[in-house]
């Protein structure tokens, strides 16, 4: 219930930009999402009552999915996407994922570092943890100074209250993937970093130091994964590239709770990490693909909103599916959900091609 929580913090906070952040300014929205996501971390490294925790998880949007998916992401994307031209769209989404991807990946090998300070200098667990989450929180405000000199691409916005934000044809778009988005940020819930850690430790007796390591990998696999999928978008176009590498990991998945071995079931999760990313850019880059210039922070926030809300849904769902099904049914129903979401996004917007693709020979 606390990763639900700060999931659905995530999922107000990006409601509020997706709705206000062009009119109040980006880069105000920016810096006082940073801010309170440092002052969560903070709140939650100190706080013993689960209440206390559950308020900070929720107005600090404190992130159980172990990487960026709060308000400052579909801000930093609407940014991204109106100062870079068409053509490099994707390459630079591209890079912008794969900066936060090796960030994160260091951020992992670091939640091994209580193990290690209670090992190796006699520091209780509990203390360790404290101090992990509140450096954890120090570094949450190094992005305010640097938002802080933000300049905006355009001025903000004035939208009349009630507005139309955007166009009929855009809307079309852009709520059939709302819809679409949700069913895979409900399987990706299901599949939490914090809940396919806790399912290592109880199902191989993984320690916090080798999880670190373990995580530290896949998002080290994420990463590299992405220059994979740009090259393959200009081959395949952006929803083919997102199909294509989305699916197999999936199936991955399903394999996953049969193997008895640990180092196996490693080594067939960092298979699945080395693709299951390969989607992030091309998907942030068709959204501000098919829509206009003003209609992007829009856009791409109520399509985050419906992915942090089923990502909020997610965790609590699959803690009462492993109570009631076992171990493995997190994995197992966050692969079905996220295959059918893969067939139905497929099947839906395989002729709604990008501008660039459009120009190009089919």
């Amino acid at each position: 219930m606390i990763v639900a929580l700060g999931l659905a913090g995530n999922a107000a906070g990006t409601a509020l930009v997706a709705t206000h952040a062009d009119r109040i300014g980006r880069r105000r929205s920016l810096v006082l999402a940073s801010a309170l996501a440092a002052a969560g971390l903070a709140v939650v490294a100190v706080a013993t009552r689960p209440a206390l925790l559950g308020v900070a998880a929720l107005v600090g949007m404190v992130n159980g999915m172990g990487r960026d998916r709060g308000p400052a992401q579909t801000v930093d994307q609407s940014l991204l996407a109106d100062v870079v031209e068409t053509s490099g769209r994707t390459a630079a989404f591209t890079r912008y994922t794969f900066t936060q991807d090796v960030l994160g990946a260091l951020g992992s090998l670091a939640a091994g570092l209580p193990a290690l300070l209670a090992t190796r200098f006699g520091l209780a667990s509990l203390a360790a943890y404290r101090w992990t989450l509140l450096g954890a929180a120090a570094v949450s405000l190094l992005p305010v100074i640097l938002y802080a000199r933000v300049r905006e691409a355009v001025p903000p916005a004035q939208p009349r209250v009630g507005a139309v934000r955007l166009g009929p044809e855009s809307r079309r778009r852009v709520a059939g993937l709302v819809g679409l988005f949700a069913l895979d940020s409900v399987g990706g819930g299901f599949l939490a970093g914090s809940i396919l850690a806790y399912w290592f430790f109880r199902r191989y007796g993984l320690d916090g130091a080798a999880l670190g390591g373990v995580f530290f990998a896949a998002r080290g696999l994420n990463a590299l994964s992405y220059f994979a999928a740009a090259a393959l978008a200009r081959r395949l176009g952006l929803i083919r590239t997102m199909v294509v590498t989305h699916l197999p990991s999936s199936v991955v998945l399903l394999v996953l709770p049969f193997v008895a071995a640990p180092w196996l079931a490693i080594a067939l999760f960092l298979v699945r990490e080395s693709l299951v990313q390969m989607d992030v850019p091309a998907r942030q880059s068709y959204v501000a693909a098919v829509t206009a210039p003003g209609e992007r922070t829009f856009a791409l926030g109520v399509t985050s909103l419906a992915r942090n809300l089923g990502w909020a849904a997610g965790p609590g769902l699959a803690g009462v599916a492993m109570g009631f099904l076992g171990l493995g049914a997190p994995l197992f129903g966050g692969a079905a959900l996220k295959i059918v979401y893969d067939l139905a996004l497929y099947a839906s917007y395989r002729h709604v091609r990008p501008p660039e693709e459009a120009r190009a020979p089919a």
